[in-house]
């Protein structure tokens, strides 16, 4: 029995990204609001591969930062001096030299399929290749490296080296490659810099480690796979394309979407099947909805935990926030900061509520601010309530009861604990606690001052 192979990977994401003309690394540029160097850290670890490694540069410690934050298992490894791709690699030796095979890739290949690397794992295996890469066909190659073939063998010419005749050539480079490390290092050490760019290239291994008698493969990708983006224009082109994708997905699995080329679910959304998305939604972060629920139009969900049978009226914004089973929100709800609605509860027209729990089948139907507060179970909240949290330094805590009802226009006035089953008369503010069953009132004495008008009118005259 032959012994494991062991295999590393090297994600290549040191690069400026000029064409960006942006501050923020290429790498953290965000595609449906995900960092485009997380798509391809997503399909490594769908496939089990652990060893990863990633290249940092230009924006390094803001790399660092997120990988350190969302990927802590991936190494970091620094270009302190961006020469070229085979100068990265390079850079890596004494991470990779321990593997028997370092597969590479960009760290701007959101489209890249775990099939795509599986078939390329294959084929470097099955013919016992030193070094095997993908290459795709394209209509417009420019800018891209050339694969430039004669006879067995094979080079990679990039763009601005190549003749007007190598331009030509369809076949290009798409930067994913597979080696065995074995003599690996011997042909990154005889790498060259003399080129239009002055960097060493790690294309120009392939024609090394052929040049002595090695194997190097090649295998076919769909080109739409293996998109890049280099410019705003086509990172705006991928985000479409893998919002199509996504949605695709989704309704074969039974999600209801009645104009997909209006709504946008990022990657790492969860949806039950039967569900229903209104036109002009966004789904975004870790969010779920839950089995029967449905997402009215204009809704922009971040990070929210929507359960079954939920009714989100429309423009409903949701963030890090949970809404039990059967709650119904909207329309012009704002709910936020870790807040929870819970089983058969209601946040109207108008309603925002930050860091606060709203209790079973309580209502907040419209026109209030209910903050770091907790609503009992049955509660109603009468419209323009406010529950004045700050005091222009800390934040407060509102403790409404059970069965309560606050009238209109009250403003409780936090630290307050109003008991189960009290009320408030509307227009009140409430400074002091209102004890179990009370009913509190806190407004002026109304003076009613008969024949104001005609007196206004004769000052007038």
């Amino acid at each position: 029995m032959s012994a494991p192979v062991s295999l590393a990977v090297l994600v290549l994401a040191a690069g400026k990204g000029t064409r960006m003309k942006s501050e923020s690394p290429k790498v953290l540029m965000p595609l449906l609001e995900e960092p485009l160097l997380s798509y391809p850290l997503r399909t490594l670890c769908g496939l089990g591969m652990d060893q990863v490694g990633v290249v940092v540069g230009h924006g390094g410690e803001q790399v660092v930062t997120y990988l350190n934050r969302s990927w802590p298992s991936a190494r970091t490894i620094w270009q302190e001096e961006q020469k070229g791709t085979g100068h990265a690699v390079s850079v890596c030796r004494d991470w990779w030299r321990f593997f028997d095979h370092l597969l590479v890739l960009p760290g701007d290949v959101p489209l890249l399929s775990a099939q795509a690397l599986v078939s390329l794992a294959e084929v470097h295996l099955n013919q016992s290749a030193e070094a095997t890469f993908l290459s795709i066909e394209l209509d417009d190659p420019s800018g891209y490296g050339r694969v430039i073939r004669r006879g067995d063998s094979v080079r990679i010419v990039e763009h601005k080296d190549a003749t007007d005749k190598e331009r030509s050539v369809r076949e290009v480079n798409s930067g994913v490659y597979l080696f065995r490390t074995e003599w690996l290092a011997e042909a990154l050490d005889a790498l060259s810099c003399d080129n239009v760019q002055g960097e060493y290239y790690l294309p120009d291994v392939l024609p090394l480690l052929a040049g002595k008698g090695r194997v190097v493969s090649s295998l076919w990708a769909r080109a739409e796979d293996l998109s890049g983006a280099n410019d705003p224009i086509q990172l705006a082109e991928l985000g479409r394309v893998l919002r199509d994708r996504l949605l695709a997905a989704w309704m074969a699995a039974g999600v209801k979407c009645i104009d997909p080329s209006s709504v946008w679910i990022g990657p790492r959304v969860a949806l039950a099947p039967d569900i229903y998305l209104e036109p002009h939604v966004q789904l975004w972060g870790a969010t779920e909805v839950g089995e029967g629920s449905r997402v009215g139009s204009f809704s922009v969900l971040r990070d929210a935990r929507v359960g079954r049978f939920v009714d989100l009226v429309g423009h409903v914004r949701i963030e890090d926030s949970t809404l039990r089973d059967g709650v119904k929100a909207g329309p012009f709800t704002y709910i936020r900061g870790d807040a929870e609605l819970r089983e058969e509860a209601f946040a109207g027209r108008f309603v925002e509520i930050k860091k606060s729990t709203i209790g079973p089948k309580a209502k907040v139907p419209h026109l209030s601010y209910i903050g770091d507060a907790t609503v009992g179970e049955g509660t109603n909240i009468g419209a323009g309530t406010i529950t004045c949290n700050y005091d222009g330094k800390d934040k407060h805590a509102t403790s409404i009861g059970r069965e309560c009802f606050i009238g209109s226009d009250t403003m409780l006035v936090a630290p307050l604990t109003v008991g189960d089953r009290a009320m408030t008369g509307a227009g009140s503010v409430i400074t002091h606690d209102v004890p179990e069953g009370a009913l509190a009132v806190a407004r002026a004495k109304q003076r009613v001052i008969e024949g104001w008008w005609e007196r206004k009118k004769d000052r007038k005259d």
